[in-house]
């Protein structure tokens, strides 16, 4: 029901037997329930149809106008009690599938655009977080479990591409994307040596179970790690510029660190293979509303997590950690960080990717979900 549909609802009571009282009463009534229907969102099997625009959509600028798309809803792909913790969903353009892990269970996910079946993928998947594909079109997975990044071949064997760097052991590899070149770049927060529920706990009971946090980059040529930065509390999420002369990295370190901020930060890329002038690209830190009848605005600063790039150059990021009306995608533009736009969910949302067959539809893993929703842009990259 749209307000002029309440109007013309409300008038016609008006009219006939209904007093002035009992008109407003009526009209505000009305309009409650257009708002509760909007707001209260329901996934289940019993769902009732999104009226369009989908209220979960939210237009916060002018300049996410010409990418949410009026005439379609935010759609819960897969959902069960039994996934724990759903992360780093990446897209494989050949076999049209959307892959992702449950950490705690150790296993990966996979989704057939086909038809929409959902079958477990590998197991035991060494606790991975992240996973992407090379221009080859072989996964990558960065483990918690085992503390190191791999390539799973053509013909089924792994290649282990890092487990350590100048001599220690790696915290637990987080998140990664390749380059064109072939080079992979990958964060290394610690999460999955933190605990036991996500990995391998380090007896040490350290922040920095191993070394320092850091950014590094493999050589896809000669496999060698490279440190690219360790100017950062944890790093979690990654993504390049359309153009790959950007990176751009999510810090979650105030789950440790005190004075972390939470906020995405911005390194320029040189020659391909160096970050120069590091700093923020856009804080957590934002009003937000929950759309129900009677909510107010209030301010909260979640953490940003998994991040993509559409071909505009907007950043695309999961967040999660405050709340109803918070929790979701924050959308930002390129120039300055400009919030810009918003898809609300139910759940904490982890990671984000750009896929389906003509990478214009947003998956986002979502605590014991997987959403997806259809926009008008595209993927910047392969996954």
């Amino acid at each position: 029901m749209t307000n002029r549909d309440s109007v013309s609802t409300a008038s016609q009571l008006a009219s006939t037997e209904f007093g002035r009282r009992a008109f407003l009463a009526a009209a505000v009534g009305v309009v409650g329930v257009v708002a509760s229907k909007a707001s209260g969102r329901d996934y289940g099997s019993n769902t009732q149809p999104v009226r369009y625009p989908d209220p979960d959509i939210v237009t916060l600028d002018p300049r996410f106008k010409k990418i949410a798309l009026g005439n379609t809803p935010i759609q819960r792909i897969y959902h069960s009690p039994e996934m724990l913790w759903a992360e780093g969903p990446a897209w494989n353009g050949v076999g049209k599938y959307l892959l992702w892990s449950d950490i705690p269970n150790n296993v990966q996910m996979r989704w057939l655009e086909e038809d929409g079946h959902v079958s477990t993928f590998r197991n035991p998947a060494g606790n991975s977080n992240g996973n992407t594909f090379d221009f080859q079109g072989r996964q990558i997975s960065f483990e918690h479990g085992h503390r190191r990044v791999v390539r799973y071949e053509f013909d089924g064997t792994m290649t282990v591409l890092a487990d350590s760097y100048a001599g220690k052991p790696l915290n637990a590899p987080n998140d990664g994307a390749v380059h064109p070149n072939g080079d992979i770049w990958f964060t290394d927060p610690g999460y999955g040596s933190l605990m036991n529920y996500e990995g391998e706990k380090s007896p040490n009971d350290s922040k920095q179970p191993n070394q320092k946090e850091a950014i590094y980059r493999i050589d896809g040529k000669t496999l060698k790690i490279e440190k690219m930065s360790d100017d950062i509390f944890k790093p979690n999420g990654l993504c390049f510029s359309p153009d790959y002369k950007k990176l751009y990295v999510a810090d979650t370190g105030a789950s440790h660190y005190d004075e972390a901020p939470k906020n995405i930060k911005v390194w320029n890329i040189s020659d391909e293979k160096k970050l120069t002038n590091g700093k923020e690209f856009a804080s957590m830190k934002h009003k937000y509303s929950s759309g129900k009848p009677g909510s107010e605005i209030a301010e909260g600063a979640g953490f940003a997590d998994g991040i993509r790039c559409d071909i505009d150059g907007n950043i695309w990021a999961s967040a999660g950690w405050v709340g109803d009306g918070y929790d979701g995608v924050h959308v930002f533009e390129p120039k300055e960080g400009v919030r810009i736009g918003q898809i609300r969910l139910p759940e904490i949302c982890s990671n984000v990717c750009f896929g389906g067959t003509k990478r214009n539809r947003l998956f986002m893993t979502a605590s014991t979900s997987v959403y997806a929703v259809y926009v008008e842009t595209q993927g910047a990259h392969i996954t």
